[in-house]
């Protein structure tokens, strides 16, 4: 039996506007394994970022098969979506997204406001601030503390509901160096643990610290190659 977490079909994703269609995804096919670390590579408006929303189920393809978890998304209803991302997804973003003026554990408990066990709300939002190194900053509020410290109150986020998978978009792109580094030093050791990771970004140098990029270039696929060389992310590193 396989063990592909993701699997995509002859997707095609069209956006119209008035008598005006635009295609944004041509035919996109691949799989994506249980425990890979895959880097989703293009530049702006090569259809990368509409490709993440379709994978993490934030939008519905035009036309095509996905199947998430041997389920095919097409016979799910919306609100049958919103569980599945919900239990099942984690989203790291480049603008954090976080709540201003509410305070780090809250933040990461978001995710667990359809938890059945709210009693356990504040154990596992406090376990997973601990494995991203922030169990010192439980009561501070976001504004509070560094765009490195943020990004990281993302990922624990993320994590909190114990997802399949975890799509990391541009999760570097606001970050400086250093904290860039210990940003995919997360992301590797996540991956290491069992954790399947999809990196966007449109940089080959943090694209590198995955194990398989793909690029995507006008909506099409235009290479899936294993990384021969992989970027180990360590504090000896920067990232550009």
């Amino acid at each position: 039996m396989s063990s592909a977490l993701i699997k995509l079909d002859s997707i095609i994703k069209t956006y119209t506007s008035g008598e005006l269609v635009t295609e944004v995804l041509k035919n996109i096919s691949f799989s994506i394994e249980k425990g890979e670390f895959v880097s989703i590579m293009g530049p702006s408006g090569s259809g990368k970022s509409t490709l993440m929303h379709i994978l993490g189920l934030l939008e519905r393809p035009t036309s095509g098969e996905y199947l998430f978890a041997g389920k095919n998304i097409t016979d799910l209803s919306d609100e049958d979506l919103a569980h599945l991302r919900n239990r099942e997804i984690g989203f790291v973003f480049q603008s954090f997204n976080l709540l201003a003026r509410t305070s780090v554990i809250d933040n990461v408990k978001l995710p667990l406001i359809y938890s059945q066990n709210k009693k356990q709300m504040d154990v596992r939002a406090a376990k997973v601030l601990k494995s991203v190194g922030l169990d010192h900053r439980l009561d501070y509020f976001t504004n509070q503390i560094s765009g490195g410290e943020k990004q990281r109150v993302a990922i624990a986020r993320a994590l909190v509901n114990e997802p399949a998978v975890i799509f990391a978009d541009e999760p570097t792109g606001n970050l400086d160096s250093k904290s860039g580094v210990q940003v995919m030093k997360i992301l590797q050791d996540l991956n290491a643990q069992g954790k399947t990771i999809i990196l966007v970004t449109h940089e080959t140098y943090t694209a590198e610290h995955a194990q398989r990029i793909i690029q995507v270039h006008d909506g099409k696929i235009v290479s899936d190659k294993a990384v021969q060389n992989r970027r180990i992310a360590n504090e000896g590193e920067l990232l550009k």
